[in-house]
């Protein structure tokens, strides 16, 4: 606790010049200097304050499935971490080093939705309209700090076990930008609670976020469903408190994930890597030999983001009969105002004027 507290103020000078950086450019958005572009069809954003972690994937995925049998919609991400540069569409060929993990997972589960990357949104968004008019909504993913677009409604995610309002600037703490930017949301999101929160809870965590008249605020938690196999989507196993574990993880906060498998399964092996980590042979040869290691033929288990990544490598994994699984999650709202929130995200729709 006190090593924590000591390498906070010693990164405090950082974090503070950090900080001036921030407010000179974002300054210069407020006052016409630079400029922030609006479009004529809805755009929707969905980012956080903190550096990864919030689980913005999950809560897009969310709002694809709440529209897609309805309007024509496309995402649009930086396609963080991959290899090639530039504005251009994600096809059903394309990897994680040449789209990013991210809008690869959107593309391989939802085919019928138009996934862009870019590392300009205001470009990336003409381009697209361009290309394909009949589009009706675009969701930015993680585009909170991209001032050079203003979406028409910004959705904030703050996790619930690191929120904004207790977190710092970087490097001091995990906040790429000043805690005020949450004024600029439209709706904000606790995410990743427990299974059960409280109404005390949730009023308490209300009041310290201080929400402006406009701002609604919802809380979500993740469900995950049984796991399926890897080489075979339609092939699912239930975790019953008999499996040995190796968990493949490449996320930026495994806590949640590891809190829920504490109670599904018999014993857990971590294998773990930076947020956005790219598998290469050395690290297959550490999953095959961990494998090897242990007796029982324990499963391996990754998420859906890692199995993007993963995918280079299955036919090497596949040659030595390595067990791999996917864990799949989807967002639940708490006190049951999914329906509030379903609500809110049509009107905005509705109402949208250019």
């Amino acid at each position: 606790m006190f090593r924590n507290i000591l390498i906070k103020i010693l990164l405090s000078p950082f974090a503070l010049l950090y900080g001036l950086a921030i407010s000179v450019i974002y300054f210069s958005y407020d006052i016409g200097l630079l400029k922030s572009s609006r479009f004529s069809i809805p755009v929707i954003g969905i980012g956080n304050l903190s550096m990864g972690g919030a689980g913005k994937t999950p809560h897009v995925e969310y709002l694809i499935e709440l529209l897609k049998d309805y309007i024509n919609v496309a995402t649009l991400s930086r396609g963080y971490k991959r290899r090639t540069s530039g504005f251009r569409f994600v096809t059903h060929e394309d990897t994680a080093l040449t789209a990013g993990d991210e809008p690869v997972q959107y593309r391989r589960k939802y085919k019928d939705i138009l996934v862009a990357v870019a590392e300009s949104r205001a470009y990336a968004i003409p381009a697209m309209i361009r290309q394909y008019p009949d589009i009706q909504v675009i969701l930015l993913d993680d585009a909170f700090q991209h001032r050079s677009v203003q979406p028409g409604l910004n959705i904030m995610l703050t996790p619930y076990d690191s929120m904004f309002y207790d977190d710092y600037l970087l490097p001091a703490g995990r906040l790429r930008e000043w805690r005020s930017g949450y004024r600029r949301a439209d709706i904000i999101i606790v995410s990743k609670c427990p299974e059960t929160i409280s109404s005390s809870d949730r009023e308490e965590i209300i009041s310290k976020i201080k929400p402006l008249n406009h701002q609604q605020v919802y809380f979500t938690r993740y469900r995950y469903a049984d796991p399926y196999d890897f080489y075979d989507n339609f092939s699912r196993i239930s975790l019953d408190g008999t499996q040995d574990v190796i968990l493949l993880s490449a996320i930026a906060n495994t806590d949640y994930l590891l809190s829920y498998l504490d109670h599904k399964v018999k014993s857990i092996i971590e294998i773990e890597y930076e947020d956005h980590h790219v598998f290469d042979t050395y690290d297959i040869d550490r999953i095959l030999r961990t494998h090897r290691e242990h007796s029982g033929r324990p499963v391996i288990l990754t998420t859906e983001k890692d199995a993007v990544r993963l995918e280079m490598h299955k036919e090497t994994l596949k040659k030595h009969n390595i067990p791999v699984y996917v864990l799949p999650v989807q967002v639940k709202f708490h006190f049951d105002e999914s329906k509030k929130f379903d609500a809110a995200i049509k009107d905005f729709l509705l109402s949208f004027e250019v």
